[in-house]
């Protein structure tokens, strides 16, 4: 069974993060500065708080008419977000993520922040692994 480390063995396990005392414009700018949909939120210890996403924008600070740059992140963003470990089961990161409507989820390994994987990560990983059994198979075949 493969597992959050498998992912972030391929991906790496840079982490942008955000502080919950930024202010949403600067939470902006780092997503587009990087083509990112989250940040994680991390407080002065360097411990997971929360994630902002552009969902998080779109619904408290557009459809609320707030001001991103009067508005800090802390404030808005998805607090006590859900986590997993390195050694999650993918498919239950898929469980997760349809159940709980989530697109990200950072990754703790004993209460320090260690990666992030997304939806897409997921689903690349997965599309990846069933192309290596469906080669795997085919050459049987021909070698048969």
């Amino acid at each position: 069974m493969s597992t959050v480390r498998n992912i972030l063995q391929h991906k790496g396990r840079v982490v942008y993060t955000i502080s919950p005392e930024r202010c949403v414009y600067e939470a902006l700018e780092a997503l587009e500065e990087k083509n990112l949909g989250a940040l994680v939120v991390v407080g002065k210890n360097g411990t997971l708080v929360g994630i902002f996403t552009e969902r998080d924008y779109a619904r408290k600070i557009v459809l609320k008419g707030r001001s991103s740059k009067e508005t800090q992140v802390g404030d808005i963003m998805t607090g006590n977000p859900v986590a997993v470990s390195p050694d999650t089961k993918i498919e239950e990161c898929m469980q997760l993520m349809t159940d709980k409507f989530l697109r990200h989820l950072p990754v703790l390994e004993n209460g320090e922040l260690v990666g992030i994987v997304s939806i897409g990560d997921l689903v690349k990983f997965i599309i990846s692994e069933k192309d290596y059994i469906i080669e795997r198979l085919e050459h049987y075949i021909y070698e048969a």
